[in-house]
Order: structure tokens, then C-alpha cells, then sequence
């Protein structure tokens, strides 16, 4: 029974990455996710193809070797067996086969098995099932892992449509068990990646012990130093293959189960490769294909398998394949192949196989809708479809943005619009441009005074700790008239307020991220001035002019916000005066106004509000850091906060406004969180599919 293995055997090399899109173009699955310009594979959405490593120029995607394992069997007491995939001849074609395999067993392997034998059992199991009377069943070829976990993942209702019969990787595995012993360890050694998934899955672990590649193969043998001149030539134990040495080359399976692709009867349809598959298997489901069996590899053969080295080209390589099974066919022993084929006849090469659902809701048109018009695509003709972000169309790209695995920035047009409209708004403005270079310079203070802040908090803690405790000891274990207690209370004081202080510097240092959730603006408002303790001569006053309340923000760090305000707002006022909050804003926008009638601020200090430290206040009174955290939040929001402010009673009533400017809806979340955050779950419809796409 196949259970799926969901680990991914290839790792992205950030510092190669460089943006491209090539591998979430070429990977069938759609496993690569897409985050902050890095391409990252999705493991339980991977099927190991390989796809992303064999396009990627850079050399960013790399397959996770396991030659230290291989080197641990060797050098233990074991037997040990290297189980040779059929495509070798297309790998180390710069050799005869039997120097290639001559420098196999050197490096210490005890038997050298022929998994193409395997593979003759196998294709006779195929033609056992295409020769049965019943023929309501139709079934997929079970050969290749990638598509057998394709087909798991992405179309789970097909699954027990997979041909129930191993691969030959297995089907030998079984045969070396029955040959030689259950003793001897087994590395299967060949030109795909997917064949390490494969060897993790039960029951197949129970025989496989390593998977090596072609290229890790070469890799061992670079480093053992092996000089090929001195080796000494080598062949296979027994059991020899006969046709099954075909199996690598597309319809390879079908020449060796002698089934014929006959395009009358059409009982078998047979293809190949990353775009044929998946069209395939889509097409199967339908019930478009009226055939017996699909015979599908997710290369164009084994022999283009992402786990080999060779620069040779697709009919090349089928030519060297096809050079070494002549010549092995020139000796080829029909009546040993025979024995051997009936000696194994009864070996239980049966497979059964479970779905492993990776598919995703089909997004609700409104979600759709929302993404494209994010991407300025409001109409079909914004809809370039030209695949530079790695989507066939402009829909598909939008899909992934719903379920996490895409930006909006990789939509290169839309990027280039956006970027070439700004650089257009900062050459028409020079004051727009000077703000955008002071709103950059506060940006980076603050990113440098909270590392700062969180370094000093840190470190000063500890011996304040100290401080505190002991004074407070002092103070209970001293007589109450004692001339030193009011020293000793006046140190418990001014450590409570460094303690004040330190706790404000970890407060504006925090990195967390908000947590999203739609909210009740004005409710909010509400709750924040009843627990407001206003002064005596102070009159507070509140206005909604909100028709829409809702809005997507983090409840708790706006109420932080209005607390900041509507404190200062109360000390800007100490002769009285009104506090007077609205709530207003339009479909995209929460604006909220905190306004005061008191002192103003300064023009000089205009520059200053929102710097750590920074204060008006009487020393003791306040510790600068209010407005700061302020801003962070609102920032981490991705809203903005506007000043207006009077100092001057020359020039008409004083006072200060601040308004806090949020947006209604931030970006899509990933599917698994996209209606508790954004809300949809408020959208009336009676649209209630269970669509799925992979």
C-alpha cells in the first residue's frame, strides 16, 4: 500500500535565485511558492519531477544528495547491491558498459543487478492486464513515481485508476530479496529524482536503502579517484534483462510487453513529457481518451531525467540506449532469460496506491475579481496573458496569488506600468519627491534606532531587575523614620520609571506582524473612549460618519494607536478644552480624526513627532516613544498618519489634528486564511462549489 512521502529532495540556493519565474513556469504541479523575490518548493505539493532543476540557468535549484548514506552501507558489513536503472548507456556513454560497470563495483558494491529484468517483469504484468476480458477498466501506467504522485496529489479521484502493478525500480528490488537474501542492502541508482520519494514509501522502504542519482553516482566517482583505464571490466549478476533494457525510451514499456500502439483500435495511448502529461491525464478523466491504458512519462523518456549530467541531446541519448541493447541482445540467452522470467513468475509485483489531496477550492469570482483588479487588469484587454510571471494567463497567476503561491509583482507589465507611473509622479513633483526622500529617511532611523532600542532594552534590563529588587527590599526592611528612606524610596522611583522606559524601547523594537481581522471601527472607537480617563475640564466628543464600519485591521494595535493620541491629545490641554474624534472614509479607506483644542505644536518640532525620544514633555512625564510605536503600527497596517497643527493664536484657533488613514482591505491572504481575514465570508452568494484546482 503507497503512501505518499511528503519531502522535498530539492532545495532553492537563495543566493542564486535571481527572479526569473523559468521554474514556477515549467513545474506541472505548481509547487513553487513564490515569497519576497525567492522561489521556494512547496514539499507536500511536489512530485519530485525535477522540472525546476533541469530549467534553471543559475544553478538555484539543487537536488538534496545522498551519497553519505551510500558510503555508510558500503563500508558496513552488509552486502551491498547497486540496482542500475536501464538508462546508464544515455548517462556514461563515453565508456563500454563494461568499464562503467567495472567502476561501479570498485567502489565497493557486491552485486551489480540489472533493473531492466525488472522491468521485463513488469511489462509482462502489463500485457497480463491489457489481455483480460474485462475491458470496462481503463488504467494508468504506474512506471513513473512523478506521475503516480501527480495523479495522488492533483487528480485523487483517479487513483484507483493507477495500474496496480510497481515499477521496475521496486519489481527488482524484489527480485534481489528473492535471489540473494534479505540481508543484502539495496541502492538504486538512475536518472530520476522521484525515485527518492519513491524509495521512502511502504512498503518499498522495507527494500530500498539508498537512491542515488546519475550525477551523484558521478559525483562518487570524481571523488574515489577511479582511473577507468585500471578498473577491471565487469558485467551483471544474474538475472539478465532482455527488452526490458527499453523501458527508458518513450513507449519502451510497450515494445517490451509487445503492445502494440495501434491507432485503429486505440486501446493504448502513450506520451511523454512536462505539457503532454498533464494534458493527458486531464484529458483521461473526461473520458475523452477511450483507451485500455495511458502510458505516460512525466519526461520525454527516463533518459531525459533531471538527476543525469549529460549534455547530450533527447535522440542521442535514445541512440545510445538503443546502440547497448543490440549489442546485448547479440548475446542474449532466451532460454536463461526464460528460466529466470518463470522462476520469478509468482513474485508479487502488486501495488496499491492512496490519494494525497493537494487540490484547492476553486476562489469565488468576487476574489478573482478583487486579485485582477489589484494587478490593474478591470477589463479583458488588460488581460496580456504573456507568461512572464510563470502563468499561462493573467486568471491563473491571480488563482495562485490566492493561495499564497504567487505575488502580484511578478506581473512584469503591471510592474513596469507601476514603476514607470511613479518615477512620472516624482519628476512632476519635487516637493512629492522631497517627501517621498524624508518619508525613505524616517523609515530607515526608525529600522535602525529599533535595533538599537531592542539591544539597549535587552541588556539594561537585567541589572535594573536588580536595582528595583533591592531598593524595594530596603525600603520594607527600614524603620519609617529612618533619614535615609527618602532617599531610598527617590531610587525605587526613578528605576519604576527606567523600568517605564525600557518597556516602551522593547514596545517600539517589536517585529511582529499585525494580525488581520475584519473590525468594527467605530465600535472600537467607542470602547477606547470609555475606558479613556479623561480630565475633569475636558469634553469629549464623538462623530461616525461611516456607513460601511467594517475594515481589515489588527483590533488591539489600533487600539494602542488611539490610546497613544487621545493621551497626548488630554496633555496638550492641561487648562481644558474638547477632545473631539470622527470616524469618516470612503470604499478603500478608514480615516479617523483625533482633534484637540489645546496648545499646538510648534513648526519646529513638526519634523521631530514621530522620532524615538523625542518629547515636549516635563522630564518624567513621558519617555518620546508614544508616536513612534504609533507609526510603526499604523505603517505595519500599510496606511499613513497626517499631522495638521496650530501654535499661534495669532493665526486662529489652536490645537492639533490627527488623522490615522487605514486601508479597508489589504492584500489576499493564502486560501487557508483568506475568508476568516478578508472578510468573504460576508459576501452574499449562493454560489456553494466544491470545484477543486491543482
Amino acid at each position: 500500500m503507497v503512501q505518499p512521502a511528503n519531502i522535498a529532495f530539492i532545495r532553492t540556493a537563495k543566493e542564486n535565485c535571481r527572479v526569473c519565474y523559468t521554474c514556477v513556469r515549467e513545474c506541472p504541479a505548481k509547487a513553487i511558492r513564490i515569497a519576497e523575490g525567492q522561489a521556494q518548493i512547496i514539499a507536500e505539493r511536489c512530485i519530485s519531477c525535477g522540472n525546476c532543476v533541469r530549467v534553471c540557468s543559475q544553478g538555484a535549484k539543487q537536488v538534496i544528495h545522498g551519497i553519505d548514506p551510500v558510503r555508510e552501507l558500503l563500508a558496513g558489513p552488509e552486502p551491498v547491491a547497486a540496482c542500475l536503472a536501464p538508462s546508464f548507456p544515455a548517462e556514461f556513454s563515453e565508456w563500454e558498459y563494461e568499464t562503467f560497470l567495472g567502476m561501479v563495483r570498485a567502489l565497493g558494491f557486491d552485486y551489480l543487478i540489472e533493473v531492466a529484468f525488472g522491468a521485463d517483469l513488469v511489462a509482462r504484468r502489463y500485457a497480463e492486464l491489457l489481455a483480460s476480458p474485462d475491458r470496462s477498466r481503463s488504467y494508468i501506467s504506474t512506471a513513473c513515481p512523478a506521475i503516480v504522485s501527480y495523479v495522488a496529489k492533483y487528480h485523487p479521484q483517479l487513483v484507483d485508476r493507477l495500474a496496480p502493478i510497481v515499477s521496475p525500480m521496486v519489481a527488482a528490488a524484489r527480485v534481489v530479496r528473492h535471489r540473494y537474501g534479505p540481508q543484502v542492502k539495496q541502492v538504486f541508482i538512475g536518472p530520476c529524482i522521484a525515485k527518492k520519494s519513491e524509495a521512502l514509501h511502504a512498503p518499498v522502504d522495507l527494500e530500498l536503502d539508498a537512491v542515488l542519482t546519475f550525477a551523484e553516482l558521478a559525483r562518487m566517482f570524481d571523488e574515489s579517484g577511479l582511473d577507468p583505464a585500471a578498473v577491471a571490466p565487469a558485467d551483471f549478476d544474474p538475472p539478465r534483462a532482455g527488452l526490458g533494457a527499453l523501458f527508458p525510451i518513450s513507449r519502451g514499456l510497450l515494445q517490451a510487453a509487445d503492445i502494440a500502439e495501434d491507432l485503429m483500435v486505440g486501446d493504448v495511448v502513450a506520451t511523454d513529457g512536462r505539457t503532454n502529461f498533464v494534458e493527458a491525464i486531464k484529458e483521461f478523466e473526461s473520458g475523452a481518451l477511450d483507451a485500455r491504458l495511458l502510458e505516460v512519462l512525466a519526461c520525454n523518456g527516463c533518459i531525459m531525467g533531471a538527476g543525469m549530467t549529460t549534455d547530450l541531446p533527447l535522440f542521442r541519448r535514445r541512440s545510445q540506449v538503443s546502440r547497448y541493447v543490440r549489442r546485448r541482445m547479440r548475446q542474449f540467452d532466451r532460454a536463461a532469460w526464460q528460466r529466470d522470467m518463470d522462476c520469478f513468475g509468482e513474485l508479487d509485483l502488486g501495488a496499491r496506491f492512496h490519494p494525497d489531496d493537494q487540490r484547492v477550492p476553486v476562489p469565488f469570482a468576487e476574489e478573482i475579481t478583487y486579485i485582477m483588479a489589484k494587478m490593474g487588469k478591470r477589463n479583458p484587454e488588460d488581460e496580456l496573458n504573456c507568461g512572464a510571471c510563470g502563468y499561462d494567463t493573467c486568471r491563473e497567476h491571480a488563482v495562485a496569488i490566492f493561495k499564497g503561491l504567487a505575488e502580484s509583482e511578478m506581473c512584469l507589465p503591471h510592474t513596469i506600468d507601476q514603476l514607470r507611473r511613479t518615477v512620472e509622479k516624482l519628476a512632476a513633483s519635487n516637493e512629492q519627491l522631497a517627501d517621498t526622500r524624508e518619508a525613505l529617511m524616517q523609515s530607515e532611523k526608525l529600522a535602525s534606532m529599533g535595533q538599537l532600542a531592542a539591544g539597549i532594552a535587552h541588556e539594561v534590563n537585567n541589572p535594573l531587575g536588580v536595582v528595583l529588587m533591592y531598593a524595594h527590599l530596603l525600603l520594607d526592611e527600614i524603620e519609617q523614620h529612618s533619614p535615609i528612606r527618602e532617599d531610598l524610596h527617590m531610587i525605587a522611583e526613578q528605576a519604576d520609571r527606567c523600568k517605564k522606559i525600557v518597556a516602551g524601547l522593547l514596545h517600539f523594537a517589536r517585529q511582529n506582524k499585525v494580525q488581520l481581522q475584519p473590525t468594527d471601527v467605530t465600535a472600537l472607537v467607542d470602547r477606547v473612549l470609555q475606558v479613556a480617563a479623561a480630565p475633569l475640564n475636558v469634553t469629549v466628543q464623538a462623530q461616525n460618519e461611516l456607513t460601511d464600519r467594517i475594515a481589515e485591521i489588527d483590533p488591539d494595535q489600533i487600539v494602542q494607536v488611539l490610546n497613544n493620541l487621545i493621551h497626548n491629545a488630554f496633555s496638550a490641554m492641561p487648562d481644558g478644552g474638547t477632545l473631539h474624534l470622527r470616524t469618516y472614509g470612503d470604499t478603500a479607506q478608514v480615516r479617523i480624526d483625533v482633534t484637540d483644542t489645546g496648545v499646538g505644536i510648534a513648526k519646529e518640532n513638526l519634523g521631530k513627532l514621530f522620532e524615538p525620544f523625542f518629547t515636549t514633555k516635563d522630564i518624567g512625564q513621558g519617555t518620546g516613544l508614544g508616536l513612534s510605536v504609533t507609526y510603526g503600527i499604523i505603517k505595519m497596517h500599510r496606511g499613513d498618519i497626517q499631522v495638521h497643527t496650530n501654535a499661534d493664536p495669532a493665526a486662529g484657533p489652536t490645537g492639533s489634528t490627527f488623522t490615522v488613514i487605514l486601508p479597508r482591505r489589504q492584500s489576499p491572504r493564502p486560501v487557508e486564511a483568506n475568508r476568516r481575514d478578508i472578510g468573504y465570508d460576508q459576501i452574499e452568494t449562493k454560489d456553494t462549489r466544491t470545484d477543486y484546482q491543482s
